[in-house]
This record gives structure tokens, sequence and C-alpha cells, in this order.
């Protein structure tokens, strides 16, 4: 028996290949198939099923396509409903994979039809849970994306997934290992751990929902406390994989497109396409094509894509480097965003040597911007990073306007004085730069580095505690 965990840091997110005796199955397949093929191809072995632990909703599977090219059948847990063929399993149903089985526990909460697929050695043995959005190492999946297509409240699925732990998987061996959909960063969750693989009788002592003390009231409440809303796309990605999508060979040939600049001016105006920058920071602040909007691919690029631009239809023309097209491309996809036309050949180089015009931001060393401030200069200092981050520390007198919710933040940017930005590294800064330059807000300085390099200087720092948690 072999069982590889194959893990894409971007979006947080594990697939799985599981082998017995020259048979395999994947289980939530990434949209690019391809590493799963190989694998089969290199083992000499066949894929036999393609198990979904719920439809996704932060990214689009690979179960139609690798169902196409190998006729796999996609497996889904009980009440799931697809367009496309699929064996809807019941709870209980044991699928055989070469010596070991794979058992269905179907676990709603998350969703509705989400299920964890219990994985049985060629002895009869629980070896270990693949659990899919149920359970993740330190926390749990969120009840809250389910709650229109169930007709039911987040507190009503919340309680669906307490009996579920109860009663499917707390009732497992210790030693059972745990194979979560998602580890640290992914937004399907609050409070994960960065690790991607433990055993349950860990995630029984560390997980705060798995506390065996723990009433259902109790449960509710703290697995509903502090949710943040979910990214816009997150309802597209899930039709996507309930009904199905174009093949990533038709989205990847499409958008690898080679466009002269005057071609990429053309299509930009004709189709009113966003203009996409994923170089570097670095390079989009000292010079980039006026109104782009920043995400780079060196970042947690295809989530941020997704929190930030609400429409997965929305043609999308792409600032690159070169030999990166492609994965630019098949990234975007991931999420959804298949509307990719083209990219800009020769990349900025090209743009400046046709004559057209490049915009740049000002950028400044967090020593600089210590300076400016001890000459005694009204400076209003904008910080993007998430509220808990603020929360835990910031700058004296800063304001917080998460990148997320940047859009809700625009009235409170000044009209005529500076702003100066900053995140923790420089990555989500730059963003909100791009997004406020092409809405007009041109009087932005970038402090590079962001709060890691203003920590290292004599500025006054402050921390926040929200009224509603101080007690007495």
């Amino acid at each position: 028996m072999k069982v590889e965990q194959i893990y894409t840091g971007c979006l947080a997110q594990g697939a799985y290949y599981i082998e017995s005796e020259g048979e395999a199955a994947i289980i939530d397949p990434l949209r690019e198939v391809k590493p799963y093929l190989d694998r089969a191809i290199e083992n000499h072995s066949k894929i036999k099923y393609i198990f979904e632990t719920h439809f996704h909703a932060d990214f689009v599977s690979g179960h139609v396509t690798l169902s196409e090219k190998t006729g796999a059948p996609i497996i889904y847990g009980p009440t799931a409903n697809p367009t496309f063929d699929a064996i809807i399993a019941k709870d209980g149903q044991e699928f055989k994979l070469g010596k070991v089985t794979i058992k269905v526990l179907h676990t709603p909460g998350h969703t509705m039809e989400s299920s964890t697929y219990l994985l049985k050695d060629e002895n009869g043995k629980d070896h270990a849970i693949f659990s899919g959005d149920t359970l993740f190492l330190g926390d749990v999946g969120r009840p809250d994306l389910a709650q229109k297509a169930a007709h039911l409240t987040q507190e009503e699925l919340a309680g669906t997934l307490f009996e579920s732990l109860r009663n499917k998987i707390m009732p497992l061996a210790d030693d059972v290992t745990v194979y979560p959909a998602h580890g640290a960063g992914s937004a399907c969750g609050k409070n994960m751990m960065k690790e991607t693989v433990d055993t349950l009788g860990n995630q029984k002592k560390v997980n705060y929902a798995l506390r065996a003390d723990m009433t259902k009231e109790e449960f509710v409440k703290e697995v509903t406390d502090g949710l943040l809303p979910p990214p816009a796309y997150f309802p597209e990605n899930v039709r996507l994989n309930k009904e199905g999508y174009e093949s990533i060979e038709k989205i990847v040939k499409r958008g690898t497109q080679a466009l002269s600049p005057e071609a990429f001016e053309v299509a930009a105006n004709e189709t009113g396409a966003l203009v996409l920058d994923v170089r570097h920071e670095n390079e989009f602040v000292k010079e980039h094509i006026p109104s782009s909007i920043f995400i780079g691919l060196d970042g947690n690029f295809a989530p941020w894509v997704g929190s930030l631009i609400q429409d997965v239809e929305q043609p999308i023309l792409i600032v690159v480097p070169d030999g990166r097209e492609e994965e630019a491309i098949t990234r975007l996809s991931r999420v959804g965003f298949d509307n990719t036309l083209g990219y800009l050949k020769g990349g900025i180089d090209a743009w400046k040597k046709s004559g057209k015009l490049t915009d740049s931001i000002e950028s400044i060393t967090a020593d600089e911007f210590e300076k400016r401030i001890k000459t005694g200069e009204a400076i209003q200092v904008y910080d993007v990073r998430k509220e808990s981050e603020f929360s835990s520390e910031h700058i004296e007198n800063a304001k917080n306007t998460p990148l997320d919710t940047i859009n809700d933040h625009l009235s409170e940017f000044p009209d005529e004085k500076t702003a100066y930005l900053h995140c923790l590294g420089g990555y989500r800064s730059v963003i909100s730069a791009s997004i406020l330059k092409s809405r007009g807000i041109h009087n932005l300085v970038d402090i590079a580095g962001g709060f890691k390099a203003l920590k290292e200087t004599s500025l006054p720092m402050t921390d926040y505690v929200c009224p509603s948690t101080i007690k007495g």
C-alpha cells in the first residue's frame, strides 16, 4: 500500500494518491491532472477511482478531466447532486483497491454531502482518514458556506458537523492518520496548524473542536465565532465543480497567445479585460502599465485573485515573467478564472520600446519612513494586513484597511495628502497600491519590507484589544 500527499502550498491544498496492487485512487485532485497520470504510469498502475470529499469552493477540482482521461468513476458521498455521471455512495459503502479498502463515512456539516474516506489496510485495520474539509489539523471546516444550498443556518450546519465528528470520526482509534484537504492559509478554516499530516489521537488532544467534554452549544459557538466573509469566487467554484468545466488544455492554449504591445492594448480596450501584472512586487513598483493590477505569482497568487477579482468570467490579459506564462494561466484556472486572453510578448520592455507610457509607485525603506516621521511631517499610515495581525501590534496611529476589503475603505484615503501603505513584508501593500491607483488614488507611498522592516526601527508600536473581548 502506498499513500502520497500531493500538497500545493499556494492553495494550502492536499490531494492524495493511494495505490495497492497496481490499482490507484485519487482524492480531491487539482485541475491539472498530469501529476496523477504520471505517477500511475511510473508505478505501472491504473487509476480505478476518483474520490471527492465534497463540492470544493476554494478551487476547481480535476475530477472531470481525470475521469475523462482514465475512465475512472467519480465518487461522492450521500446527497451529492452533480450534473455529470458519478457514483453517489451510501454511508458505509466500501470500495476495494487492490488489497485495501476505502470506506465512505458521511460527515455532513461543512457541506451536506461532505464525506470522509476511511482507508483500511489489507488486514482490515483502520489506517487513515481523508477528511476533506470536515476535519483539519487544529480546526474543522467552516459551517457557513453551504447555508443557501442546504436551507440551513450556519448554527444548524455547525450542529450537524458536531454530530459527524462525534459519531463518525472521534470513535476511531488514536493511531489513525489524518489527511486533511487543507492546511494553514486556507480560507476554509480559521485556526489550522502548519503541519499537513497528524494522528487522530494528537488531534483529540490539541484541536479545540474535538474536546471530549465539549457540549454541542459550546461547539457551535466556538466554530462560528470570528468567521470572516468567504471570498467572492467561492460560489462560482462550487458551481464549476458540480456542473463541469472546459478542459485546462484549451484554457492554456487560449491564454498563451503572445500579443504585441499594440495587439495587447487593442485587446484590453475592445474586451474590457483586466490587465493583471504577475511579476515580482519590486518590478511592478518601478514601472508598470497604467491601471494594471498587481498580484504576484510568488505570493499567495490564486487565493488573492479569487478574493479581489469579483467575476470569474472577467477577461484577463497578463504581464508575466518570460517562461512563466503557462504557470500563471494554470494557477488562474485553479480558482475558476478561465478567460485569459493572452500575455504581453516581450513584457514591460517591449511595452516601453513601442513608445507606450508606464506608471510607477513611490517606494521607500522603513528607515526613510522613520526619518520623515521625525521631521514632524503629518503622516497617515494605512496598514493593509488582516485585522487580527493589526490587533496584535501595529504602528501607532495607523489605520487598518485590510487588503481583502480595500474597496470598502476607498473613502478613507485622502484626496491630497500622501497615504503611506504597508503590510507584513511588502506583497500585499503593492497589491493594495495597484488597486487604489486603478481607482484614481495616486498620492501613495509604499513602505518596502512592510511591518517586518518597521519593527527594526525605533518607531512606537501599540496593540489593540477589541472591547468585546474584555471581561468584567
